[in-house]
């Protein structure tokens, strides 16, 4: 059902636009049959002119017909962006229907689907604790550094490289 209601929205944003466009027609040809423009002036003469109007809404509509083709290729272009998948650079789960699968259980179900990369809380929390690891052991090698100036380190944490079977974990 979601998915339903994403390929209809779509639909409804085109449709509320054509109602803006259909509005701002119909006020324009208004004030020409009713002579708004005299109501809101006070009761100044005015003359209707429907040549003008009728240029008006050729105006209108081409505007319309511009926007409404402008905004169907972009709404085109923000479904295909939200097919893509995120993919977990670690351990290549993979984000589907609100939990992480793995790749092989992802692909035995037959999805033909391109993909994007992100990163899964799992292996997050797993690289953030190694990260710290690293930034306390570095703190603990300079306060030892300093007893001993000769074996003192400059060098800046960096990421653990993981083996594939710490990825898998």
């Amino acid at each position: 059902m979601f998915y339903r209601e994403k390929r209809d929205q779509p639909t409804k944003v085109l449709a509320y636009e054509s109602v803006g466009f259909l509005a701002i027609i119909t006020l324009s040809w208004l004030d020409e049959l009713l002579s708004l423009t005299s109501l809101l002036l006070n009761g100044n003469p005015y003359i209707p002119n429907f040549h003008e109007s009728a240029v008006e809404m050729l105006l209108v509509l081409a505007v319309w017909l511009l926007v409404a083709g402008a905004t169907r290729r972009l709404l085109n272009r923000v479904r295909y962006l939200e097919e893509f998948l995120r993919v977990c650079s670690w351990c290549h789960r993979i984000h589907f229907k609100g939990r992480w699968v793995p790749m092989e259980e992802f692909f035995q179900q037959g999805f033909d689907t391109p993909t994007t990369h992100g990163i899964c809380p799992h292996c997050l929390a797993r690289n953030k604790a190694a990260l710290e690891r690293a930034r306390k052991a570095k703190s603990e090698a300079a306060i030892q550094g300093e007893d001993n100036p000769e074996k003192g380190d400059n060098s800046a944490p960096t990421m653990p490289n993981l083996t594939g079977q710490e990825r898998e974990a």
